[in-house]
């Protein structure tokens, strides 16, 4: 039993101390993920205060977000690490992932009023051109 125990305890400590090297490693990465996330979710709960009331399950669901991309991207980082060649992986899935969170709570703060409309869609449109651009 003490065997088992010892075993389950090593196989832990070894699996937290490896993630928590590569979070430490590439901690502007989880940093930023983490950021975009809350500034979403913070925009779409006043977002959803204003035109629902508050609703404590779309609070809890930016949380959930937050850890599903904290997992992907260590998951990510740590084949980048564990095969070479593979150093373009999280950047591939990660960007795009920023870049629609941040088109994302600049829509929630328009709906909240912090932003005018006006100027999201000069955003949205200068977005659209440099895609049209680069084909």
């Amino acid at each position: 039993m003490k065997t088992t125990i010892i075993s389950i305890t090593a196989t832990c400590t070894f699996l937290c101390s490896y993630f928590l090297g590569l979070a430490m490693d590439n901690a502007e990465q989880f940093l930023s993920v983490g950021c975009v996330v809350l500034l979403d979710g913070f925009f779409g709960i006043i977002a959803g205060i204003k035109r629902e009331g508050f609703r404590t399950y779309k609070a809890i669901k930016v949380l959930r977000t937050l850890v599903l991309w904290w997992v992907i991207l260590g998951v990510l980082l740590s084949i980048e690490k564990g095969f070479a060649g593979t150093s373009w992986l999280s950047e591939t899935v990660i960007v795009p992932f920023l870049i629609f969170q941040i088109i994302s709570a600049l829509k929630n703060a328009s709906l909240s009023g912090w932003i005018k409309m006006d100027l999201v869609s000069k955003i949205l449109k200068k977005i659209d051109q440099h895609k049209e651009t680069k084909k």
